[in-house]
């Protein structure tokens, strides 16, 4: 009986933007880990991140290997820590590969982190809120700091679109044309967002690069003097797994200040679910902060119910 060739650990940092090929399998680990998971387990806004010169500074990733013969190895293994200036934190992601677990991978990459930060400080992600993470991040000291619902819509009934008041009109995302008007309309829709509020113009052409993007599925809607007041930008996931239709998304919605109220919100989420409908999506969903009630009932209304939530740990709050 032959036996099983002896593995090495290693972990390697890398400051700011990874080569094409390091990402590459980055997104690889992703995919392999979501499929099993059902969660993505890195944000979008980290991909980008990891793909930017602008981040050099903002970001940093963990690559863990196994190395079982000379000058091969796999990767089983990130984290992925993004600069939150505004919370004067760092926001991080892990992942190990689904076929890698319970061998310590976590356990290392979180001791390696720790020699780059102060463990007690950071953000981190939970997507799908798995028992592990939690015991994970406490082990650390750190403590769910807010909750994301993800709600999703099985029918395939589609939704009443209300009427837009006079004056008001929708239309599709025209690229090159409309990146300035929806950066500000994002801007001031999300200000008091740490994350989408504060997305650049290389982040939206990022985003703009990726395969899923389409603009038919960007909706903006405009007032009588031709601002954007609302938008509603859907996304479409490939089928994965057991699934023979793809996934829509609700990616973004926002309503700029002075609109709110309108209900834009319901107007554009519908239109938005209708077209993800006609598109052939099996199902729809969407992320929304646990403690925005508002946007909670709104989405409930519209058939949406609660499927996952996916967690932040953080440090636990001073007591008085």
């Amino acid at each position: 009986m032959s036996e099983l060739p002896q593995t090495t650990l290693s972990i390697e940092k890398t400051q700011g933007e990874l080569e094409e090929r390091e990402l590459a399998e980055v997104r690889k680990l992703a995919a392999a880990a979501q499929e099993h998971d059902g969660n993505p387990p890195l944000s979008d806004q980290t991909l980008v991140a990891l793909g930017s010169e602008e981040f050099s500074d903002k970001v940093f990733s963990l690559r863990a290997e196994q190395q079982a013969d000379p000058g091969e190895s796999t990767l089983v293994g990130v984290v992925a820590a993004v600069r939150d200036p505004q919370a004067d934190s760092w926001v991080v992601e892990l992942v190990v590969h689904p076929q890698h677990r319970q061998q310590g991978i976590a356990s290392a990459l979180v001791q390696r982190l720790g020699e780059e930060l102060e463990l007690s400080r950071i953000q981190a992600w939970a997507h799908g809120g798995h028992p592990a993470a939690k015991k994970l991040a406490e082990a650390i000291g750190l403590a769910t700091v807010r909750e994301l619902h993800k709600l999703r819509r099985e029918s395939p009934e589609a939704l009443e679109v209300p009427q837009l008041d006079r004056g008001s009109n929708v239309r599709t995302f025209r690229v090159g044309e409309d990146e300035p008007a929806w950066l500000a309309a994002n801007a001031a829709a999300f200000a008091d967002h740490p994350e989408q509020g504060s997305l650049t113009l290389a982040d939206l052409d990022s985003r703009m690069a990726e395969s899923w993007f389409d603009p038919a599925g960007f909706f903006l809607a405009f007032d009588a003097a031709e601002q954007v007041i609302a938008f509603h930008w859907t996304k479409i996931h490939p089928a994965t797994g057991d699934s023979v239709r793809p996934l829509g998304e609700v990616y973004v919605v926002g309503v700029v200040p002075e609109a709110q109220g309108l209900g834009l919100g319901r107007v554009l989420t519908a239109l938005g679910v209708n077209y993800l409908l006609e598109m052939g999506v099996g199902a729809v969903l969407l992320y929304v902060d646990a403690e925005n009630q508002a946007a909670v009932s709104l989405y409930r209304s519209l058939g949406f119910t609660l499927w996952d939530t996916d967690i932040m740990y953080g440090p636990q709050p001073i007591e008085s």
